[in-house]
Formats: C-alpha cells, sequence, structure tokens
C-alpha cells in the first residue's frame, strides 16, 4: 500500500512538473527557419552519388503590410540577410563569387541593401544573432550585384536557387518588391 501511494504520489509530481514547464514556454517564433540547397530541393530529391553544393539555412522574416528596404531594413547598413541569428552558407565544394574564389567551408551570409544594387558578404564569423556583432574584418568576400524590382510583392523572405546542375548556379533573395540574384560557379 505505501508503495502503491508513493507511486501516485510520484506520478502526480511528475504530471505537475511537466504541467509547469509547458506554461512557461515562450511564443512560437514568427519568422520560421527554413533551408535552401543547390542543386535545389537536394535534401528531398537526394540521388545515390550526388551531392550538394551549397546550402543556406535562414530565418524568413515577413512583410506583414510593411515598407521594408530603406526603412526597415535600412539601406547601406549591414543586415542579417533574414531574421534572427545571422543567415548561415555551407559550401560543400569551392566556388567562386564575383569572380573572387572561396574555399568549401561554413560561413556566415550578410548583405548592405541599396536602392539599385546590393553588397554580398561571407564572413568567418558563425554562431551568433542578427548582425549587431558583426566584423568587417572577418569578411573572406565581398561583391556587389544589382537589384530588380518585382510586380508583386513577396510576402516572406525567400532564398532560393536556380542553375542547370552544370557548374554555375544563381542565388536568389526575394522580398517585398526586391529581388537580388548572385551568381554562383563552381
Amino acid at each position: 500500500m505505501k508503495r502503491l501511494i508513493l507511486l501516485g504520489a510520484a506520478l502526480i509530481l511528475c504530471s505537475w512538473i511537466s504541467q509547469a514547464q509547458t506554461t512557461n514556454w515562450r511564443g512560437l517564433d514568427r519568422s520560421p527557419l527554413d533551408m535552401a540547397f543547390f542543386p535545389d530541393n537536394f535534401a528531398h530529391d537526394r540521388r545515390a552519388g550526388e551531392s550538394a553544393v551549397v546550402r543556406v539555412i535562414y530565418s524568413r522574416p515577413q512583410k506583414k503590410n510593411r515598407d521594408l528596404f530603406g526603412s526597415k531594413v535600412p539601406y547601406g547598413k549591414v543586415w542579417r540577410t533574414g531574421a534572427n541569428e545571422a543567415t548561415e552558407i555551407k559550401f560543400y565544394k569551392s566556388v567562386t563569387i564575383g569572380g573572387k574564389k572561396l574555399k568549401a567551408g561554413t560561413y556566415s551570409l550578410f548583405t548592405i541593401p541599396g536602392e539599385k544594387e546590393w553588397t554580398v558578404i561571407i564572413n568567418s564569423d558563425l554562431d551568433y544573432w542578427g548582425a549587431y556583432s558583426y566584423k568587417a574584418e572577418n569578411d573572406l568576400l565581398r561583391t556587389t550585384v544589382k537589384s530588380k524590382k518585382l510586380e508583386g510583392a513577396v510576402e516572406a523572405f525567400t532564398i532560393q536557387f536556380e542553375g542547370d546542375g552544370g557548374n554555375k548556379a544563381v542565388m536568389k533573395l526575394a522580398w517585398d518588391h526586391t529581388l537580388v540574384e548572385v551568381p554562383i560557379s563552381f
């Protein structure tokens, strides 16, 4: 009988602790984490012997009827290229971006948005939140690309790759009425 009482008390205590933990959850992140691969949809459509070339892990902020580039995301200032943690880009083989070579590895991806062109930055620092700790002295590569105006608005910031399976790809960054295309060769 004592064992049953102790077992019952233990179950009640575990249940109470479990409920106490679940009531302390902070709100869900509104900027869900996403991943883009080249070849496109690599993780889902992987074939035997095929390997990825690039993977980008980023958070997807939403437009929500806001003025974005030049306002919420200021022109001329380093942006984390997404939301929350700094965007991370992994090259599985050496690549060339903007005529500059970069060794295979994992890096942070930052951008400096402008009205007509953006600066794309590959930085060696990893694992920090936003661009608040960004250090230009750790940049490994900087290149400038043109920005394009889109007819319709893209609600959630999106990164996708296009390529023909050869030795070139284009990393596309789109949000609101802005599209930036970054050519990559490998």
